[in-house]
């Protein structure tokens, strides 16, 4: 059960209440009541089997509380896993981790699809037993590879769209169709170095610090909510082959830990930022 809600007294009591009284066993709480904007955030996991009824019927006799207190809130069943479509262009190894560890049971995820503008990568994912959609952009037609793209998403109704190094700035239509649902790799530690070349920006900079940040798509590019970030320390030593070799390292693991939160329900949007439950 995630909520959010202007932050009052006795909205962890309340909610604890029913839950108690519907014999509810709560596994794990998180609260976070953020300062600036006095705003209540809670994330709290419940054992399905220690409820009488499924979901739906949760739903059902929690919404008069949630009503009562003004919550904006979802009940989410865990056992049921998201399906994820993967969007890439030629670069592989953010595709290759994120489907070693789909494989390994690592992701709790059904990836539905690989989409692509090139077709490099068609038999390391049908390898994995995975459809690969090859949509081409051709220069200058930019509008038909994403009506292609926004028919083929429709079709295959994924959950959350991952952007694993896919090279093509997304059309307004399409961010505001999936807001909060596409998850991006930038290889920056924004807002520091937004848009291309950002390995080339740092080393022009002179930077001792590179970094990759995972973040939700929204029309301003490169500046959707957070959901993770990490960085290597680099020297004077590193032209930018290095630095995009140490970024890569980086780049693979914060975005496998976004998405992982992403898939746990464990971030919440708020405006321009996220709270995340780790």
């Amino acid at each position: 059960m995630i909520l959010s809600c202007p932050d009052r007294v006795g909205i962890v009591a309340a909610v604890s209440s029913f839950l108690a009284a519907e014999g509810g066993l709560i596994t794990e709480a998180n609260h976070y009541r953020d300062p600036e904007s006095e705003w209540f955030f809670a994330r709290q996991d419940i054992a399905a089997n220690s409820l009488p009824y499924g979901a739906e019927e949760l739903r059902r006799r929690f919404a008069p509380l949630a009503g009562e207190l003004g919550l904006e809130w979802r009940v989410v069943e865990t056992r049921v896993p998201k399906r994820v479509v993967i969007m890439v262009s030629r670069q592989a190894h953010c595709l290759a981790d994120l489907l070693y560890r789909w494989r390994s049971g690592d992701l709790p995820c059904e990836v539905a699809a690989v989409l692509s503008n090139h077709d490099d990568l068609r038999s390391y994912v049908e390898w994995h037993g995975i459809p690969y959609h090859h949509l081409s952009v051709q220069q200058g037609d930019r509008d038909a590879h994403f009506a292609a793209v926004t028919a083929l998403l429709a079709e295959l109704a994924p959950d959350v769209v991952v952007l694993a190094r896919y090279m093509q700035i997304l059309p307004s239509f399409l961010c505001r169709a999936y807001a909060g649902r596409i998850i991006n790799i930038h290889h920056s530690f924004l807002p520091a170095f937004a848009g291309a070349r950002p390995y080339h920006q740092a080393a022009e900079r002179g930077v001792k610090l590179i970094g990759a940040t995972c973040h939700y798509v929204t029309e301003a590019l490169d500046a959707g909510p957070i959901i993770d970030q990490d960085i290597a320390r680099i020297s004077h030593h590193d032209a930018v082959p290095d630095m995009v070799r140490k970024g890569k390292d980086i780049e693979k693991i914060v975005l496998a830990r976004g998405l992982r939160f992403h898939l746990e329900d464990r971030v919440l949007i708020h405006g321009n930022k996220t709270v995340v439950f780790e």
